[in-house]
């Protein structure tokens, strides 16, 4: 038995046979062309064609992941549309007389090269999507199948690393579990195979890739991130044990819908679900939430190639709000920039970019955008329970100024005799630690505060959450941080506002009996994450 260690990024156990991903040769040859339109009419044909495959993969990925993560696929599309990259080929073909498969591998260089070499994380990342497209595009002109298995039967994939589109492709009919020698735990193949509820593991080292081969039996674990290749008897019982056990929570967590989130002391706790766009909310309704605690307005942004119009923005709010048929709504005003970057709004580039210009910096210096947003949250709030939540808060005079756009939205509608509920709820996240540390001054001026520990835990530690390299320093428990937490439920509680967190921690069993002694009064987790929520939070006993 040979025993390897890697990051779980899926908590479950599978056992079976190892299938090596093979990927065909795309090793691209130079080649002379005599006719270098006749070329360029290929290349465009392929490109056609792997438009086409990506419209497949976004279909498949949008019943299996939903809309928000389904988006990269979109991204992808409109990256081989891109004038810069299709001039770059076009030109190489033209000036070269060279095939348009060498052509493409030039440009892919180049591209990847570029986008390594800048500061900005979240363009460090555009490289693997470059070199996916660009793959894609050689295996179309080549006529090669991008991937095989070894097998039909169910199997264990592995692989070097898997390319976003290729996780998607995978048939899960066929896959217990993926297993790649590369990775982070915040790529979008992590992100996919949390969704897609495939047991996986990544960064499990050269050594693993080298060593395994076809046929192998492997365990793997993905709560712990190790791989067992040819167990011995007593370690396959561990873990068939292990599977069986993790399969019968899941099942028992099933009856727990239609239960009330309550403490064995009495103590009712809101466990709400966080979404990115209208086509996750069956998995809201499917897992029980009691409302949505966050919906992640910027999808409504980064799936436009213009600014949304305020009627557009109106429907996708009055669909999810009659969805949810009168249970909670919040949702968060416009959060742009940093690692969500959408080319109509120019933003500059920035050395600093999660520092920098963002979220409500960007809507309180261009209110033409705040206003047209916010005219279609209040026209929608009359269609159910709606919460309004403002990221990226700094300081009082910030959230004075955004109240006020707030007043200047409602008389206008009024004047206009367009209908607004005034029970519409106003919050703020607590994702700054300035936001935490006069959250007394802030509080009095809102009906809640959302936690949202993913950039309180990145500023708090000042680690960039997007980079893989400090994953080791980034210790989302860290004191500072609770205390933080612990500090802003205080002051909403002292001041009358509710208090809540949407952040990944909020998902952190481990921490849910903390959070419910320091006055949380709601969890908003991913919709696969509420029925487990809700189980920690019936066995703790606050009185104790």
């Amino acid at each position: 038995m040979k025993t390897y260690q890697g990051k779980g990024v899926y908590g479950a156990v599978a056992v079976g046979k190892i299938s090596v991903l093979k990927k065909r040769d795309a090793a691209v040859k130079r080649t002379h062309v005599e006719n270098a339109e006749s070329e360029k009419a290929r290349f465009e044909q392929a490109k056609s064609l792997a438009i086409q495959q990506l419209q497949e993969i976004y279909d498949k990925a949008l019943k299996e992941v939903g809309e928000a993560n389904a988006a990269i696929f979109e991204i992808h599309q409109m990256m081989l549309e891109d004038d810069d990259y299709n001039d770059s080929i076009n030109t190489i073909i033209e000036n070269q007389s060279v095939n348009a498969e060498y052509a493409v591998a030039v440009t892919e260089d180049n591209f990847a090269e570029m986008f390594a070499a800048m500061d900005d994380t979240y363009m460090k990342a555009r490289a693997a999507d470059v070199r996916d497209i660009s793959n894609r595009l050689i295996n179309t002109l080549s006529e090669n199948i991008q991937t095989e298995t070894a097998s039909d039967e169910k199997v264990i994939i592995c692989a070097a690393d898997l390319a976003p589109s290729e996780t998607v492709a995978l048939d899960k009919d066929r896959v217990l579990a993926f297993v790649t020698a590369y990775g982070s735990s915040n790529s979008h193949t992590a992100i996919l195979a949390r969704n897609m509820n495939i047991p996986a593991v990544i960064s499990a080292g050269e050594k693993f890739l080298a060593e395994i081969r076809d046929g192998d039996e492997a365990v793997v674990d993905g709560y712990t991130g190790e791989i067992f290749v040819n167990p011995d008897k007593e370690t396959r019982s561990r873990l068939l044990e292990k599977q069986r056990a993790g399969d019968e929570k899941k099942r028992l967590l099933q009856e727990l819908k239609g239960k009330e989130n309550v403490t064995l002391d009495g103590c009712r706790i809101n466990v709400y679900a966080n979404i990115g766009s209208v086509g996750d909310i069956g998995k809201v309704l499917a897992n029980d939430a009691g409302g949505i605690g966050l919906f992640r307005s910027e999808f409504l942004y980064l799936e436009n190639s213009d600014y949304p119009t305020e009627e557009q923005q109106f429907n996708a709010y009055k669909k999810v709000l009659e969805s949810m048929a009168g249970k909670k709504v919040i949702i968060r005003t416009l959060d742009i920039g940093a690692d969500k970057q959408v080319d109509y709004f120019n933003l500059k580039k920035e050395e600093n970019p999660a520092l920098g210009y963002r979220a409500i910096r960007i809507c309180l210096t261009r209110p033409e955008i705040f206003k047209t947003q916010l005219r279609a949250l209040y026209r929608a709030s009359v269609f159910g329970s709606l919460g309004i939540m403002f990221p990226m808060i700094t300081s009082v005079s910030e959230l004075k100024r955004i109240l006020a756009v707030c007043d200047e939205v409602k008389e206008e509608l009024r004047e206009q005799c367009i209908e607004f509920s005034d029970k519409i709820e106003l919050g703020i996240m607590i994702e700054t630690p300035a936001a935490a540390l006069i959250s007394d001054k802030l509080a009095p001026m809102v009906d809640f505060f959302s936690v949202g520990t993913n950039d309180l835990t990145q500023y708090t530690l000042a680690c960039d959450r997007q980079n893989p390299d400090i994953e080791q320093f980034i210790d989302t428990h860290h004191e500072a941080i609770l205390r933080l937490i612990e500090m802003s439920a205080k002051n909403a509680h002292k001041h009358g506002a509710w208090i809540g967190i949407c952040g990944e921690l909020g998902a952190d069993t481990s921490l849910t009996e903390t959070f419910l002694r320091m006055g949380i009064d709601e969890l908003s987790v991913s919709p696969a994450f509420v029925l487990k929520v809700r189980d920690t939070i019936r066995s703790i006993d606050l009185s104790k």
